[in-house]
């Protein structure tokens, strides 16, 4: 088995990088941040590729550093925009539409001849709680995961049956990218209080639902956006 991780230095992608190498995976990890690559490709005895998520020629270069059949596709890439409709730019609605969509699509695209060549295949991308439910300042972020789960089931359909593919959707979770959410500790308790299992999410919690679907465990799993997210997209909570 082999899988190939797009933001592999993020707190989801690295913690997801070290459950599947705990299980002998082969992996490939690519990201921008070629410091932090570097020392956990060298912690995990994985390759990696350096570069942007923006670049076609990354893209590229990491599926043709991976190799040929590609078991798993991860597209841990992902941002978090919080302004107010008023103050929200058109760049700024463009920019999380590139980065978390449109990247992985071109993601999939990229990947698809080493993922076809396998015999069975799994993608895994990511959404968030904010595209199923309405919170004020999200109006950027909640479209752009949106249209991520829209493309999970386009893919799920066009893919069936060599290649399943899933998306996972965290409410807030401990990573350095929600790290101004979560600065102090009053913070992270008022928010931890929203979630009815009263806590905020970590990455390795994020990272089992991922490791499962990548999994022969998951083999009749496909299409799905799946909750991790401490039962805030359905239940009340108390915050």
């Amino acid at each position: 088995m082999t899988v190939l991780i797009f933001g592999a230095t993020g707190g989801i992608g690295a913690a997801l990088a070290r459950r599947l190498a705990t299980g002998g995976t082969k992996l490939h990890l690519a990201g921008r941040n070629g410091e932090k690559l570097a020392a956990l490709g060298k912690e995990l005895n994985a390759g990696t590729t350096v570069g942007d998520v923006l670049d076609d020629a990354h893209l590229s270069q990491a599926v043709a550093d991976a190799g040929t059949p590609l078991t798993g596709l991860v597209y841990a890439v992902g941002s978090i925009t919080l302004k107010p409709l008023g103050r929200t730019t058109d760049e700024d609605f463009l920019a999380d539409y590139r980065l978390n969509a449109l990247g992985a699509a071109q993601a999939i695209r990229a990947a698809l001849p080493a993922l076809k060549a396998s015999e069975q295949a799994s993608i895994v991308l990511f959404s968030s709680v904010a595209a199923a439910r309405g919170f004020a300042s999200h109006a950027s972020i909640a479209m752009a995961k949106g249209a991520v789960e829209a493309l999970t089931r386009a893919m799920a359909a066009e893919l069936a049956p060599k290649i399943r593919v899933n998306c996972v959707a965290p409410s807030l979770t401990r990573t350095p990218l929600a790290a101004a959410l979560t600065a102090t500790d009053q913070m992270a308790a008022a928010l931890a209080q929203a979630h009815p299992l009263q806590r905020l999410g970590e990455a390795d919690d994020i990272a089992a639902m991922a490791e499962l679907l990548l999994s022969e465990r998951a083999g009749w799993i496909t299409g799905q956006v799946l909750g991790v997210d401490g039962g805030r997209s359905t239940l009340a909570g108390r915050g």
